[in-house]
């Protein structure tokens, strides 16, 4: 059997396991890597190769200085703020989504939605709303948000590590936000209008004490404290300057964000022991695990046999566009039923291949991998911030469907047309 066909059979087996979630996600990708080594796919060196990939790094640092947002208050602190400004139903949930997009834009957005639901819950409670009306909105606006730079969703850093892998130039911490922020706007805007009006108005379950009980408790944490917390935000406003203008400075992304949570460890904002719990380690591995498969994709040639199958099924008359939305419509159907790191992790290298079968420049392709791996909007399991509003907001399986659907249409309608537009394919 040549390696090609191994490496295609590897990657059926990886994408069987990713959706019917038999082995954890950080589990498949090693089992992927183990095994293209062990039938002489790849050797040692490559198998192992993506734990020291750039990205692999920064996300390793982001995910300190992230935290300390946490650790210390600071994202409940401006929720709370800025939630409290918001005297309309209207306005609560324009103030909902804004500031959740803002935060998740660097931060997760499993860690945004978390901090933000007990606060909008409350405020709902108490001003008579029913929290469904309020915690889809925020669920969507996490991944809003997260489409706006390089760090705000893991989906974004695994298609910039392929991307690396292959020796392709990646994309810049805000070139995104050309996408993202209209993106997020329109999205707002939708959920504001129509959306709004789809959201069942039912009551879900809420304790409101007990998260009054929690927020009290919040503040007499003795993390919380102002000298922790304008660290905290000082760090990450310094990260993103450094990011920003890394070709200026002339210091890579990756570094930028150790030296960030070196300095959130040395100054005390937290402890070694809370930096090493705030790493998704699943996400870590997951992301330089599923590098090699990239790598033997390419090598082997497994990924032009895949393309070129594609194209087949396409026919002559499939341009670039034609391939876009293929590639759109795939991507969003897996991250609706697995993890969206995992999505753009199967679909990057896949991308990338078909981009130079077409002779097209492959930053507005992988750039829709990256839009439609975080566009799980029409399932409660598409991402962890869709399963946390199920239970409060006392949600059915079909209302992520009536919600989600034209939210996955504007994106696919995004990619098609305006994508190009902002990065052309020839």
């Amino acid at each position: 059997m040549s390696p090609a066909l191994i490496t295609i059979l590897i990657l059926l087996l990886a994408a069987i396991l990713f959706l019917t979630e038999k082995l954890p996600v950080a589990v498949t990708a090693m089992l992927t890597t183990v095994l293209l080594y062990v039938t002489g796919v790849i050797d040692a060196k490559v198998a192992f190769s993506g734990f020291t990939n750039n990205v692999v790094i920064l996300i390793t640092g982001m995910f300190v200085i992230g935290a300390s947002l946490f650790e210390t208050g600071v994202a409940k602190k401006i929720g709370g703020l800025i939630i409290r400004f918001a005297k309309t139903e209207k306005q609560l949930l324009f103030a909902i989504m804004l500031i959740t997009a803002l935060l998740s834009a660097f931060l997760s957005n499993t860690s945004t939605t978390a901090v933000m639901m007990p606060i909008v819950m409350v405020i709902a409670a108490s001003a008579g709303y029913s929290n469904s009306k309020f915690l889809m909105p925020l669920a969507y606006a996490s991944a809003f948000g997260g489409m706006i730079t390089l760090v705000g969703t893991n989906g974004n850093l695994a298609v910039q590590g392929v991307m690396e892998n292959q020796g392709v130039e990646g994309f810049g911490f805000f070139e995104f936000a050309y996408v993202g922020i209209p993106l997020t706007l329109i999205a707002i805007i939708y959920m504001m209008t129509i959306g709004r009006k789809l959201i069942p108005d039912r009551k879900g379950e809420l304790d409101v004490e007990m998260i009054k009980a929690s927020n009290e408790e919040d503040e007499n944490n003795p993390n919380h404290t102002p000298l922790k917390q304008i660290i905290s935000v000082s760090v990450l406003a310094l990260a993103v300057f450094f990011m920003v203008f890394e070709k200026q400075i002339g210091i890579p992304l990756h570094i930028v964000s150790v030296i960030g949570a070196l300095i959130i460890v040395i100054t005390g904002t937290m402890t070694e022991k809370q930096a090493f719990q705030s790493l998704d380690l699943s996400t870590i591995i997951l992301v330089a695990a599923m590098m090699p498969l990239a790598t033997a994709l390419d090598q082997t040639g497994a990924a032009v046999m895949i393309a070129d199958f594609v194209l087949g099924l396409i026919g002559e008359t499939g341009g670039p566009y034609v391939i876009t939305a293929v590639i759109f419509v795939v991507t969003a159907l897996l991250t609706s039923i697995m993890s969206n790191t995992a999505a753009a992790a199967l679909m990057a290298p896949i991308g990338l291949v078909l981009s130079v079968s077409l002779g097209a420049d492959p930053k507005a392709i992988l750039m829709t991998v990256c839009i439609a791996a975080n566009a799980a909007y029409a399932s409660p399991v598409g991402t962890p911030p869709n399963t946390m509003i199920y239970g409060p907001g006392n949600y059915k399986f079909t209302d992520y469907i009536k919600n989600g659907v034209p939210i996955l249409i504007i994106q696919l309608i995004l990619c098609v047309f305006v994508v190009p537009m902002i990065w052309p394919f020839y």
